[in-house]
């Protein structure tokens, strides 16, 4: 079968109580969006602080203040991190988030004031809904008014509202993606947990199944289910068209999956540094093909907990809780016209 996984796995470590990122104490996630623009943006507070690290793979990045992360600058805590529609545009909605934090006085201690770090990254949505609209300081602050440590929603919301995938033979056959989360509850009350805005240039890929989601084939049934094109195999039939260079794909060229793995463990900046490093396996087994040059794709990490525990392991799991979060996101989507959704009892298999 095209996409069928080469072998299967006895890996099956529970999920924490709410399977989401929020099982992380300390942590507190808020969606706000625009249904008729569709787009939105998603917070993922940490007030008291968290230790961060940030990964960036994908060709077509968009992010802000990403080198307060890297392991040899002064700041060692994040407050919070924005996933935000809109492209460059959406990432004015982190100064929403970092005015919410002020008021309540999160923030960077500089004496004569606290600054709020937030760091951020955006993903491009702009040719499903509205262009003209876009996440904004407002609607970055409303996110921060709605977050809470509940479970989130998961779907078309906050940074999934304009998600989708499998766009390799352009807009008119990917489907729809979105936003899903997922933890997973390891011994000792060790916990790590991700959120992933789903947005993808490739295919979804899961692990019974193959393709769940992406590139449709051009002669498939508008009306039946999804018949797949298999993005390596239309990136394969075009690899000698280019002419050298990056290229182009047809029509709709930005995309990027963007997202946050986060734990209670322990971590300096530079383990949570190597924690979004191999987080972002988790999205290359989820995501075939990924870290294109059409992608932006962005992991963050975050450590807000004092358990000891081995970064090894740490980042294995992350990627694993991210691959689940992006399968997620996926199932949770909601057809929007010209982008159908995945749905039946494919959608419901696996977690």
């Amino acid at each position: 079968m095209v996409g069928a996984p080469p072998f299967q796995r006895s890996f099956n470590a529970p999920p924490g109580p709410l399977n989401a990122i929020t099982d992380v104490p300390g942590l507190l996630v808020g969606h706000a969006d625009d249904a008729e623009a569709l787009t939105g943006c998603t917070v993922v507070l940490c007030p008291a602080g968290a230790v961060g690290g940030v990964d960036q793979r994908g060709g077509a990045p968009g992010t802000r203040q990403i080198d307060a992360l890297r392991p040899v600058h002064l700041v060692q805590e994040a407050h919070a991190v924005m996933l935000a529609g809109g492209s460059a545009f959406g990432l004015d909605a982190a100064g929403g988030a970092v005015r919410w934090l002020e008021e309540r006085g999160h923030g960077f201690d500089v004496r004569v004031a606290r600054v709020p770090i937030v760091p951020a990254a955006i993903l491009f949505d702009l040719g499903i809904g509205r262009a003209d609209v876009r996440p904004d300081a407002a609607m970055g602050y409303r996110a921060c008014q709605a977050a809470s440590a509940g479970r989130p929603a998961e779907g078309n919301v906050g940074a999934g509202m304009g998600c989708t995938v499998g766009k390799a033979l352009g807009p008119a056959h990917g489907m729809r993606g979105g936003l899903g989360t997922a933890s997973l509850d390891l011994d000792g009350g060790l916990i790590v947990g991700a959120i992933v805005a789903v947005n993808a240039y490739g295919d979804v890929l899961d692990e019974q199944s193959g393709i769940l989601a992406g590139c449709r084939a051009p002669d498939g049934d508008p009306a039946g289910p999804p018949q797949f094109a298999d993005a390596l195999t239309v990136m394969a039939a075009r690899a000698r068209q280019t002419g050298g260079g990056f290229g182009t794909p047809p029509a709709e060229t930005s995309h990027t999956v963007i997202g946050v793995v986060a734990t209670n463990a322990r971590l300096t900046k530079e383990e949570a540094t190597k924690t979004a490093q191999m987080a972002h396996a988790g999205l290359a087994r989820a995501i075939c093909p990924a870290h294109t040059m059409f992608d932006g794709d962005t992991i963050f990490a975050l450590s807000a907990g004092q358990l000891a525990a081995d970064v090894n392991a740490i980042g294995a799991l992350a990627a694993e809780a991210l691959a689940i979060a992006i399968r997620r996101g996926v199932r949770a989507a909601t057809s929007a016209p010209g982008w159908p959704a995945v749905r039946g009892p494919l959608a419901q298999a696996g977690r």
